[in-house]
């Protein structure tokens, strides 16, 4: 199988693989009751403006002087995943007890709690909030940010790869 498919429609894959993982991540959350911490949501922050970017850039290069900008986008993009690996790195590696997580980790709060735990509160029971410093859920030895920080480092690289194949068109 080639990518030059993939990598021809850079932008567009951009798009569609950051909307999958944002639809992956609130599935764990609504189907699964996995809440998401703070540096879960600063990961979810990430595909938000990689998509953004994605669907601007989809644009942008259409226009009179955006043919200049086609290597430039997928650059850009390929940043973008990279800041989302260091996040997951470092969240994972919170995880894992590497290292510190951050001093405030806990859910953001309103939406992230379900009506059960609302209950739960209102009937005065303790509810702990999700830690940064504990993976919910763990597969194959790697948990979600473990995963994420893999397809991120992923996405960074075809990034890479685009803005190449870019490079290389006439």
């Amino acid at each position: 199988m080639t990518l030059a498919p993939i990598l021809d429609r850079w932008r567009l894959t951009a798009l569609v693989v950051s909307a999958l993982m944002l639809a992956i991540a609130h599935g764990f959350q609504t189907f699964g009751g996995y809440q998401p911490c703070t540096l879960c949501l600063r990961q979810r922050e990430v595909y938000w403006v990689a998509g953004t970017l994605a669907l601007g850039f989809m644009i942008l290069v259409r226009l009179p002087a955006g043919a200049r900008l086609r290597q430039l986008s997928c650059w850009i993009l390929g940043l973008a995943f990279l800041v989302g690996c260091g996040i997951a790195v470092y969240h994972a590696g919170a995880e894992w007890k590497f290292w510190p997580g951050p001093s405030i980790c806990s859910s953001a709060g309103g939406s992230g709690v379900s009506a059960q735990a609302m209950q739960a509160l209102l009937n005065g029971a303790k509810i702990r909030p999700p830690a940064c410093d504990q993976a919910a859920w763990v597969f194959a030895g790697l948990s979600m940010a473990g995963w994420n920080a893999v397809a991120s480092l992923g996405l960074a690289v075809l990034s890479a790869a685009a803005a190449l194949r870019e490079r290389s068109k006439p």
